[in-house]
């Protein structure tokens, strides 16, 4: 509860009046059965033909409208500061579940999967909201009506208001039943709303890829069979619900019908007023509805507390990479000189195969260095290690001679530019996508960074220029457009270390050649680490990395690695031979 409490404080006064303005409500319902049996049995207390004058009854018809005004501005009032709160509740604690999962690693995200988190921020924090409100304007109002229609119901007729005593309990069992059935049901029916949401963002988020492979009917298959668990789950928990309508509505039913018969008998006795029966009726039908309306209350609540664990899993993760406690806050990458030191790394940490082992290597700051060797061994995992994607298990990362755990997560990023191997762009314009690598760039800054990254030439060939739209991904533009996007953003960053991670492999040789010469000039004094497939990409790097299984087995400049290293010089005669590519 004190977690929440939180989101409760910003709303404190709607929290307060919404249910205080439900008790006014409250208040007017109890009363009006009673003025109502005053118009009916009269002035006299017998029976309105008895000769009741009609001053009477419009004073009584005026007590009724003004108690039914009362009640319009109690319920408006109550509905009005309960979405107030529950909207507010829900805002603020989505932003802080967002912010929390922006400052998640990759491990952490892996760990919930995207389609979970989305379904964390959206379905399960509306259900929250839902419960809220529905809780603001009930908490109050049910309980209230149920204590002021029973305790008017022991008035009107004490020996009559015992049928309560048969009633409520059985409407309590059902609450009971419904709670414990339900809460585990629910839970189970989010996690495959999770699969669904999954599955759906794989397909369309690859939906080229998909049909590249004319793999529409295997996308269909997974949707069906997602979509067919989570119909079964969805049954399952709403089967619980199923007879609970019907039995409380049988309850109510049989109550009424049990008052008719021995208020009826009363009347006819003269021990009960026509009036009297009337009110106790209706005192009857405001308790069980009110006991209907807590069920549902508690049916909803069994779904929000299936949410509120899923939203507090989110919560209370630990980013297993963040700020250390002895991190000096103004400490900024200046040079950009990188030493590996014996690192060894491993994604799972219970998994006895290392990704890297045992690597050391200096990187000189201002120099380019070039990452060769084969698909999987490693490249993409050691680069990722220098800004923190991930940790090393074994060993040190230095930089600048500091270890990069002893910078702040965002003066340590804010000097790497990364070219990821999966290249993002955001829906937005051509302008906005630029301006991730400074918000604050001038116009010929953009255009400047577009030259030197050979992109300026086809933005400008665009009806909108840098003002064109790109579509969400980038699906607009073709594979080496974006890549070239994307270098053009790490460039306007203006690093001290920019990583490339196979970053041209779809821009034509002598595209790449002008791009690598800009690099050369417009970022002579910045580390630059290149991983690329081709020899070509790396050959006129001042230093060259081969990797093969997780481990370095060479390095050089060009000419020395072709002498020294067969597995160097076997990917270049591959490439430049006839053997490969070229």
């Amino acid at each position: 509860m004190k977690r929440w409490m939180k989101y409760v404080k910003p709303y404190k006064w709607a929290f307060i009046l919404g249910p205080l303005c439900m008790i006014v409500e409250v208040v007017g319902e109890v009363i009006l059965p009673k003025l109502l049996q005053k118009i009916i049995d009269g002035k006299t207390g017998s029976d309105i033909a008895a000769g009741s004058s009609t001053a009477y009854i419009a004073t009584m018809a005026g007590l009724m409208g003004a108690t039914a005004i009362l009640m319009l501005i109690g319920g408006v009032g109550g509905a009005y500061f309960g979405a107030k709160a529950s909207v507010g509740f829900a805002s603020d604690l989505r932003m802080d579940a967002y912010k929390k999962i922006q400052s998640f690693s990759f491990a952490n995200i892996d760990k919930f999967r995207t389609g979970s988190l989305v379904t964390r921020l959206t379905n399960d924090i509306t259900q929250l909201q839902t419960f809220v409100n529905m809780l603001l304007r009930m908490c109050l109002r049910s309980p209230g009506m149920i204590v002021g229609a029973t305790i008017m119901a022991a008035i009107t007729n004490p020996k009559l208001a015992s049928v309560l005593f048969i009633s409520i309990p059985l409407v309590l069992c059902i609450i009971f039943v419904v709670i414990r059935a339900g809460f585990p049901r629910f839970s189970k029916m989010q996690g495959r709303i999770d699969n669904l949401n999954t599955t759906v963002q794989e397909s369309l988020t690859n939906v080229r890829v998909v049909k590249s492979f004319v793999r529409e009917d295997t996308e269909k298959q997974k949707f069906y069979t997602a979509n067919a668990e989570l119909k079964t789950a969805g049954l399952s928990a709403f089967n619980v619900m199923i007879l609970m309508h019907p039995l409380m509505m049988l309850i109510l039913n049989g109550t009424i019908i049990t008052v008719l018969w021995l208020g009826g008998n009363q009347v006819i006795g003269g021990d009960m007023s026509r009036g009297e029966l009337s009110a106790f009726l209706t005192y009857i039908n405001q308790i069980l509805m009110s006991l209907m309306m807590i069920t549902m209350l508690f049916v909803v609540s069994s779904r929000a507390m299936a949410s509120a664990k899923r939203v507090a899993e989110v919560l209370d993760e630990e980013p297993d990479i963040k700020d250390g406690a002895g991190i000096e806050e103004d400490l900024t990458v200046k040079e950009g000189g990188i030493r590996f030191e014996n690192v060894s790394f491993r994604y799972y940490k219970d998994s006895p195969d290392r990704v890297l082992e045992n690597i050391s290597l200096d990187i000189p700051a201002g120099a380019t260095v070039g990452i060769i060797g084969s698909t999987g061994c490693g490249k993409t995992t050691l680069v990722s290690l220098i800004p923190r994607l991930y940790d090393v298990d074994e060993g040190a990362v230095y930089i600048d001679g500091v270890n990069v755990k002893d910078y702040g997560l965002v003066n340590l990023r804010d000097g790497i530019g990364m070219v990821l191997q999966k290249n993002v762009l955001f829906s937005g314009s051509v302008e906005d996508n630029l301006r991730w690598g400074d918000g604050e760039a001038t116009d010929e800054e953009l255009r400047a960074a577009a030259s030197y990254a050979q992109a300026d030439g086809f933005i400008s060939e665009m009806e909108g220029g840098y003002k064109s739209d790109l579509v969400q991904g980038g699906l607009n533009v073709s594979g080496g457009q974006k890549q070239r996007l994307c270098i053009a953003r790490a460039l306007l960053k203006k690093p001290k270390i920019l990583i490339l991670d196979d970053s041209t492999s779809a821009v034509d040789t002598a595209t790449e050649a002008k791009i690598r010469q800009a690099f050369k000039t417009d970022l002579s004094g910045s580390t630059k680490l290149i991983i690329a497939q081709r020899i070509s990409s790396v050959m006129g790097a001042d230093m060259i990395v081969v990797m093969n299984d997780g481990r370095i087995t060479g390095v050089g400049t060009h000419e020395e690695l072709l002498s020294s290293n067969e597995e160097y010089s076997e990917i270049y005669h591959s490439q430049t031979d006839g053997k490969g590519d070229k």
